[in-house]
């Protein structure tokens, strides 16, 4: 593991991987960064600075997270395993955050975020 930030890292392999940049939308939030597809215009990663608490950890500090778009059974499946949350200001159903710099390696994260990439992208039609 290198000395960036997994979400330093991950944004990078995101703009190399799909040549999205990340949008920083909001003035108030500048380390907030969303990732669209560049077909579609819709959100495949927002990447979030939150309170511990509104994950329900312990601290005051904030933690950051990456929320994705799931299946919900996939949803249902990684809220059991460490690392993994209901996604925050997402809908919760279709939605899931992932703590970073915790115990998510990378390489799951970059299937998630593929898959997230894929849900996002405009449907062929018959």
């Amino acid at each position: 593991m290198d000395c960036f930030s997994q979400g330093a890292r991950l944004k990078a392999r995101l703009q190399d991987a799909y040549g999205t940049p990340a949008e920083r939308l909001w003035a108030k939030f500048p380390d907030y960064a969303v990732f669209r597809h560049p077909m579609s215009g819709k959100w495949y990663a927002a990447f979030l600075s939150v309170p511990r608490n509104r994950l329900g950890l312990e601290g005051d500090r904030t933690a950051d997270i990456l929320d994705v778009k799931c299946s919900p059974l996939m949803i249902g499946t990684l809220l059991s395993e460490p690392g993994f949350f209901p996604a925050y200001h997402m809908n919760k159903s279709t939605w899931i955050s992932i703590l970073l710099d915790g115990p998510v390696p990378d390489d799951t994260i970059l299937s998630l975020l593929s898959l997230s990439y894929d849900s996002v992208s405009p449907k062929r039609r018959k």
